[in-house]
């Protein structure tokens, strides 16, 4: 089954506009679909619905905010048994630093991106937090000097 099978052109349409600018009214959707407002609305609410819309989200300037730290993390567990798994996704769910997670084929078994304010905070991070974790083999950090590309939504 092909990913558009459901999805028209009017449907995809509405969801570029949407990724491009999620605060647009249904006027000005239903201008980007050629269609009036009552069934551009109709079709917002079935793609949330059908979850081809997960959400909505500002996306804030990390330059303005004073991102502070970006740190990607390889991790590779001490076991691979379901528990052991299912210990880390679970552990990495409550931890704010934690900006995304990946299970990962390769040498490592999972990536994670951290937002943190500084070294001291990542240093912190990993001494009290993951190293709480007993379930940890080892870890890799690459620290991110610079952001050259960064897309957020999905190409349609």
């Amino acid at each position: 089954m092909d990913k558009h099978d459901k999805l028209d052109e009017i449907d995809l349409r509405i969801l570029r506009a949407l990724q491009e600018n999620s605060r647009l009214t249904v006027k000005e959707l239903a201008e980007v679909a050629h269609l009036t407002p009552s069934p551009t609305h109709d079709r917002v609410k079935r793609l949330e619905r059908e979850g081809y819309i997960d959400r909505y989200v500002a996306v804030l300037s990390r330059r303005k905010l004073g991102s502070g730290l970006t740190v990607l993390c390889n991790i590779r567990l001490k076991q691979h048994n379901l528990d052991i798994i299912q210990e880390f996704m679970q552990s990495v769910q409550g931890l704010e630093e934690i900006r995304e997670c990946y299970n990962t084929s390769g040498e490592y078994d999972f990536m994670i991106k951290l937002q943190v304010d500084d070294m001291a905070h990542y240093q912190e991070f990993v001494l009290k937090k993951l190293g709480a974790l007993g379930c940890i083999g080892s870890l890799h950090s690459i620290f991110v000097i610079g952001e050259v590309k960064r897309e957020l939504g999905l190409k349609l």
